[in-house]
This record gives C-alpha cells, sequence and structure tokens, in this order.
C-alpha cells in the first residue's frame, strides 16, 4: 500500500536554507515541498490552493515577525499545522508560538534528518520540540514542580538547565543514554502530559513565574 506523501510549504528568506530545503525533501519518501516562500503574505495567496499539510515558518522574516502568522493561517485553517523555526531560543517568542496555535518548535541549523523526525513528530504525535527548547520546558516546570521529581531526575533536569546533551549527562552520571531517556520519559509522565501535543497544550496555558 502505498503511503500518502503530507504537503509542506516553507516560509524562510535565509538563504542558507534556500537551497537545502528542496534537497532535504527530495530525499523524503512521505513528504513533499509544496513551494517556498519569503514572507507571509506570498504564502497565504497560494494557500487555499495549496491546502498543505504543514506549514514550516522562519520566525525572522523581512516584513517582520513571523510568528503573526500563525494566526492568519489558522483563519484560512482552523486546523493548520505550523511549525516555528528560528535562530533565538527566546522562550517569550516560543510561549507566544504556542500560544497562538503553533504545533512546534525548531532551532536553526536544521538538519536534512532533524527536519524529518520534526515532521514525523507531526504526522505521527501531533508535536515538534528542538532537544533545546524542551530543556527550557522542563526547567521552567522544575521551578513550581521541582519537588515531585526524584534525586536522579533532579541531577538531570539541573543538566538540562545547562545544555547538557544526553551523551554528556550520560557520562556524568555513568549511566547510559537509554537511561537518560527513559528518566527524561518520567519527568514528563509527572508533568501529566501522554503526548508531545499535550505537552505544549500546557505551554500555551503558561504564564511566567
Amino acid at each position: 500500500m502505498k503511503t500518502t506523501t503530507l504537503k509542506v510549504m516553507v516560509i524562510d528568506s535565509d538563504i542558507r536554507f534556500l537551497e537545502a530545503y528542496p534537497y532535504y525533501f527530495n530525499t523524503y519518501r512521505d513528504y513533499d515541498l509544496a513551494g517556498i516562500y519569503s514572507s507571509v503574505a506570498e504564502a497565504l495567496e497560494d494557500y487555499s490552493r495549496i491546502q498543505p499539510d504543514i506549514v514550516l515558518s522562519e520566525v525572522h522574516l523581512p516584513e517582520g515577525c513571523g510568528v503573526a502568522g500563525i494566526a492568519e493561517f489558522r483563519k484560512r485553517d482552523a486546523d493548520a499545522k505550523v511549525i516555528m523555526v528560528s535562530d533565538e531560543t527566546d522562550f517569550e517568542t516560543i510561549k507566544k508560538s504556542f500560544k497562538l496555535g503553533a504545533v512546534g518548535y525548531l532551532t536553526k541549523p536544521v538538519s536534512k534528518k532533524r527536519l524529518e523526525q520534526a515532521l514525523d513528530s507531526i504526522k505521527y504525535e501531533g508535536a515538534a520540540l528542538s532537544h533545546d527548547i524542551a530543556k527550557q520546558v522542563i526547567s521552567m516546570f522544575r521551578r513550581k514542580h521541582y519537588a515531585n521529581f526524584s534525586e536522579r531526575e533532579n541531577e538531570i533536569i539541573e543538566c538540562l538547565g545547562q545544555g547538557m546533551t544526553y551523551k554528556s549527562m550520560a557520562e556524568k552520571l555513568f549511566v547510559t543514554t537509554s537511561t537518560i531517556n527513559f528518566h527524561i520519559q518520567n519527568i514528563y509522565l509527572k508533568l501529566d502530559v501522554n503526548s508531545k501535543s499535550e505537552a505544549l497544550q500546557k505551554i500555551r496555558q503558561l504564564e511566567c513565574a
């Protein structure tokens, strides 16, 4: 049975990726590049005709902040799935993106493999987060709920707050990366989220501590 490919609309004026995105999508089996646009306005003109399954939009665009485009896409389609991409990890921008209805946030540089993994996360789980963004989410919850975590989980959260990778955490704590991943999954369970999409729902409702 042939797998249905999903159409992805890309909005990005970053010259570094104008050639990269077509190359990426030429290697993907489940995703087609429906078009690359340099502004939200241009993308909106073609939105109804293309009816993309996923929109990948840069935060910083020549016409202004691409985050505002989330609301515009959702006006056209209440189920629009928008992933924001940025060089920065400003949490206010991240939180605003989720509150407006984004289903993902990736930090650049976005490699071919990372993008495909993010698209798979949207397709199968409904949401996608870069590891560095997830670290910020966990750190923020820790300020409110740290007593609910075990000593080992708090150690891992502390490492995440320092920007450590899974590998470096495993080396520091003398465990395997699989063990680190296991504890991180438990951390999310203690936050009462069963999926990435539910985690994003919580983020949308958050107010700064």
